[in-house]
Parts: structure tokens; sequence; C-alpha cells
């Protein structure tokens, strides 16, 4: 096996193990309707890392010629990856959302309550 073709592959295999957690992320963001333990900041710096993976990508398909199946497979991964943070902010501000109306809901509650 090339060294070209074992780093696509340890690049495939890399950013799909990554990838695996996203999903689970997803499921919890969308169960617990809460955004407290999440970080905004930690997720929005993941999905820029990706996007310059797949920057990467592009360069090496159009300057470098770079092609084949693991090269491919890598780059879907990359943007897989890429649109499951997305859903997972964007989960974010949704539940952000509703822990702010909780969160009124309950200080009215106790005002009322007084």
């Amino acid at each position: 096996m090339s060294p070209a073709l074992l780093s696509d592959l340890f690049e495939a295999i890399t950013i799909f193990c990554f990838g695996l957690s996203w999903p689970i992320s997803i499921r919890k963001s969308l169960k617990s309707r809460t955004a407290k333990g999440k970080s905004l900041f930690f997720e929005v710096f993941l999905l820029i890392g990706y996007g310059f993976g797949i920057a990467r990508k592009a360069l090496m398909m159009t300057a470098l010629d770079a092609t084949g199946f693991l090269f491919y497979l890598s780059f879907f991964f990359y943007v897989l990856n890429a649109l499951q943070i997305s859903v997972d902010i964007l989960l974010y501000f949704r539940n952000s959302h509703l822990d702010r109306l909780r969160e009124a809901e309950e200080a009215r509650t106790e005002n009322t309550a007084s």
C-alpha cells in the first residue's frame, strides 16, 4: 500500500470516528431541550476546522489532481460532519431559546406565588 493511499485511509478513519459522536450529540440536544452543558464556542471552532478540511480537499482536487475512493470518502466525511455540527449548533440556539422561555416562566411563577 502506497504512503499516499495509507494517508488517505488514516484520514478517512479519523474523520469517520470523529463523526460517530455527532448523531449522539444531536439526539441528546433534541431530547434534552436545553443548551445547558453545551459549548457553542467549542462547536463553532470544530465547524471552522471541518471547513478548513473541506477547503484542503478542494485544493488537493484542483491543484494537485488528487483522486481515489479513499480521498473522496474522507471528503464525504468532512462534509457530513460539518452538516451534523451545523444541525447541533442550530439545536443549541433552539434550546437556548427554550431555556430562556422556561426561566421567564419560572420567574413569572415565583412573582405570582409571592
